[in-house]
């Protein structure tokens, strides 16, 4: 078993590209069913001002690939195929 504090300790490395995504900032759960639906992890700031929110990374639980010691491994679209991939793989009515 795998604690939440442990999962917000490691990387997050893209395997399509090789960037590191951040660390795990939140998880998003399904509390009927008790299951984990995605990572959530900070994004880029919008503009640098010290009052704007940053936007987040969503990363749906059927995208990870691995979940190692040290690192966890994604597999999440490059910016240019971003728009295909909240399209295909996120539900609109949820993020």
């Amino acid at each position: 078993m795998i604690k939440i504090s442990d999962l917000r300790n490691r990387d997050v490395i893209n395997v399509l590209d090789g960037k590191k995504l951040g660390n795990i900032m939140d998880i998003d759960l399904d509390l009927e069913t008790g299951r984990v639906l995605s990572l959530i992890m900070p994004g880029q700031a919008r503009r640098f001002n010290f009052f704007s929110r940053r936007e987040e990374v969503n990363v749906p639980w059927n995208k990870i690939v691995r979940i190692g010691r040290d690192v966890i491994l994604v597999e999440v679209p490059v910016a240019s195929n971003l728009d295909d991939f909240r399209r295909d793989y996120l539900d609109d009515d949820r993020y």
